[in-house]
């Protein structure tokens, strides 16, 4: 498995995205390829070619993108014992203002056997391994947490995330966190979990209020389990002197402990 060279399927087929995700059908097993579009789609992926394949692969070549990939995921699944599953790298949808401003204009999904990133030219390759690192790390705790990724609640899924960009913050460096990991002072990260995630700690990841607690929509404060997630971990990390590898088994409701803890 390791880094699957999307770079010949975008030669053939970057103006028609439905056509080329026919490659991904057998990683889906019995989706059709414009089910498997639209979702990848809801998560970053292109909707509109706005240059050439040719153009477009070649900057991506110049960039060394699939190499330092494939470089990062040898080292990480090293360090952190962890599978070696297909990974699809393709064009970012450069209009989604969303992903532009919570992500730096790049996005990435992780299923417990495969990865998708989806990236830009512009990205730097300490951008293009953060993102790799953070989408990896959910590969990792699906592969060692032993709850199913079905019977997730809240709790798991903002730990989820915290352990991910946690992992970035120790194997990049801080300057290339998220932009939420900064959005909230200490203080005000422990109002946040005491009164709004805390007390919905334990809904399902298929409850409609999921999605509004993590994200930060309606009148939740914004992205605000990827806030606090990333918060009790490095909380917890730090006060118990524990890396990345260490957490990728402890369970969330021991992590989360640590606010509780004087």
């Amino acid at each position: 498995m390791g880094v699957i060279r999307t770079d010949k399927w975008l030669l053939e087929f970057y103006k028609n995205p439905v056509e080329l995700c026919k490659h991904l059908r057998k990683y889906f097993y019995g989706v059709n390829e414009e089910d498997i579009y639209n979702h990848l789609v809801a998560h970053g992926m292109y909707r509109y070619p706005n240059k050439s394949s040719t153009e477009l692969v070649n900057s991506f070549k110049k960039n060394n993108v699939w190499e330092i990939i494939e470089k990062e995921k040898n080292v990480l699944q090293k360090m952190w014992q962890g599978p070696n599953v297909p990974i699809f790298i393709f064009p970012v949808d450069t209009n989604n203002r969303k992903i532009d401003k919570v992500t730096g204009g790049k996005s990435g999904l992780a299923f417990k056997d495969k990865l998708f990133l989806f990236i830009s030219a512009k990205h730097t390759e300490n951008e293009i391994k953060a993102l790799f690192t953070h989408e990896y790390n959910h590969i990792c705790r699906l592969e060692n947490f032993s709850r199913k990724e079905a019977d997730y609640v809240l709790l798991d899924t903002i730990i989820l995330e915290g352990l991910a960009e946690n992992a970035v913050r120790n194997r990049i460096g801080k300057d290339f966190v998220a932009p939420w990991t900064n959005y909230y002072s200490t203080n005000e990260l422990q109002k946040i979990w005491k009164k709004v995630i805390y007390p919905n700690r334990k809904i399902s990841n298929m409850h409609p209020k999921h999605h509004k607690l993590l994200y930060g929509l309606r009148s939740y404060p914004r992205m605000s389990g990827y806030a606090v997630g990333y918060y009790l971990v490095k909380k917890y990390m730090t006060k118990k002197k524990l890396t990345d590898q260490d957490l990728l088994s402890i369970p969330s409701e021991m992590i989360s402990q640590i606010e509780l803890e004087k």
